[in-house]
């Protein structure tokens, strides 16, 4: 069953946040993962949004997310934007 994070991210340094992106992806896809969606400026329908960054992440189930974030190779840059940015990333089950 699919899995999806959601991060809302408060980025405070640029510079040190783009060393993470820098990275990201070549690690994110070896475990199967999709960039559904980032967004700096969502269109907010309800209630308030007062973080920079938004991002949909999808896997194909649990075991792979949680193989891609507790890698080596991502807890490494993860490093830069922990260093960059303030941030809530949840995991939610998919419908199937």
């Amino acid at each position: 069953m699919p899995v999806y994070i959601v991060a809302e991210v408060t980025i405070d340094d640029r510079a040190e946040y783009a060393r993470y992106e820098a990275g990201f992806m070549e690690i994110f896809q070896r475990y199967r993962g999709e960039l559904l969606a980032v967004d700096e400026a969502p269109r907010v329908i309800e209630g308030e949004w007062k973080h920079t960054r938004t991002v949909l992440l999808r896997f194909p189930d649990q075991t792979e997310a949680e193989r891609w974030y507790r890698s080596p190779e991502y807890q490494a840059i993860a490093q830069h934007r922990w260093r960059a940015s303030r941030a809530n990333v949840a995991l939610l089950a998919g419908l199937a």
